[in-house]
């Protein structure tokens, strides 16, 4: 079965570039090269976006590559496919890492162990639930990548393929 998603690099130093890609393409299996724009919300940085198919699971080993260098911000999508959920997977240096699980429709599907936690602590008066639903969906992650993607908008996009 094959999976297919996008990876959206929104900001990174000119000299992470190639770091980056030797990254992706050791999960890939395929040499990478990515088309790098100036991140226009980011003076300094430059941004990179790319389609890519692969494994189920791609998203997750991508990340897990790109976790490392702790100075970028990225995002990569994994779509659903037949039997399997897709997921969305972000970082950014002040917040680190989010992973959600995506439905077929793009909603983020929260587990019901997690809601049940989140109401008992709510209750116990441990944690604010709005705030910690909107935990669980990423909004500090969206909030802080918000005007980079807009600064993406009209950017080229290259397809990548995995080896098989």
């Amino acid at each position: 079965m094959s999976a297919r998603g996008v990876l959206y690099v929104h900001s990174a130093q000119p000299a992470l570039c190639p770091h980056i890609e030797w990254a992706v393409a050791g999960v890939l299996g395929v040499p990478v090269d990515l088309t790098w724009t100036p991140q226009p919300a980011a003076p300094g940085h430059v941004r990179a976006q790319a389609e890519w198919e692969g494994r189920p699971g791609t998203a997750a080993a991508i990340t897990s590559s790109l976790m490392g260098w702790q100075r970028i911000r990225f995002e990569i999508t994994e779509d659903a496919t037949p039997g399997a959920d897709g997921s969305r997977h972000a970082y950014t240096p002040s917040l680190g890492a989010f992973t959600a699980v995506i439905g077929a429709a793009g909603d983020i599907l929260v587990p019901e162990d997690r809601l049940r936690s989140a109401m008992l602590m709510a209750r116990q008066g441990r944690v604010v639930l709005e705030e910690e639903l909107d935990r669980m969906l990423g909004k500090q992650w969206d909030a802080e990548l918000e005007s980079f993607r807009y600064a993406g908008e009209g950017a080229p996009v290259r397809w990548l393929h995995a080896a098989v």
